[in-house]
């Protein structure tokens, strides 16, 4: 059985404490205030708004060496919708990668909404959490727990793709803000 810490209690932090205890794992949910309280979990998943990111990583970065951290960020301009923050050759991931070189760096579920998740469908199809990352046993571990909780995981490659990855997701955001797709859909992965 594996400890997943997610830290942020938001949508997307819920659903993906669901997907966790669904797939039979052990959850720790903690929120901004709850910095006092040690991680547990040898995946540790930022379910935070990506300009919070370097607060969490500022308290906690030492806690993260040697773990699996999932970053699920989108870097977008929200004040706008018109940008990602990051330079276009770059990534929110591969920042934080580059802020925490003992720690094993994941991209995932940035292109899935919450109710994606805890539906476990998208339309017709099953939801598909698309991973990116340079290690494949931390790739494997991910995957497993989303697969045990009846999703489906797609290794999309190296961490180098976690620049298309946020590209995807702010496309999907940027649709569901302009109402022209719904909050509870979003793309789907035909196998």
């Amino acid at each position: 059985m594996t400890t997943v810490s997610i830290l942020g209690t938001g949508t997307m932090g819920s659903a993906i404490a669901g997907l966790v205890e669904k797939s039979g794992n052990t959850v720790q949910l903690l929120g901004s205030g709850d910095t006092d309280q040690p991680l547990t979990g040898e995946i540790v998943v930022l379910a935070v708004p990506y300009p919070a990111v370097s607060q969490v990583l500022a308290q906690r970065g030492e806690q993260l060496a040697g773990r699996i951290v999932v970053d699920i960020t989108n870097p977008v301009n929200f004040e706008t919708f018109d940008a990602l923050t990051v330079p276009a050759d770059a990534s929110a991931t591969a920042e934080i990668a580059a802020a925490l070189p003992h720690a094993r760096v994941l991209k995932a579920f940035n292109t899935t909404f919450a109710a994606t998740l805890a539906s476990g469908a998208v339309g017709g199809a099953s939801t598909t959490v698309l991973l990116a990352g340079d290690d494949a046993d931390a790739k494997s571990q991910l995957a497993q727990l989303v697969t045990g909780a009846g999703l489906r995981a797609l290794d999309v490659g190296s961490l180098r793709r976690a620049r298309e990855l946020e590209a995807l997701g702010f496309l999907q955001i940027t649709l569901a803000a302009a109402e022209k797709i719904s909050w509870t859909g979003g793309f789907a992965v035909a196998p």
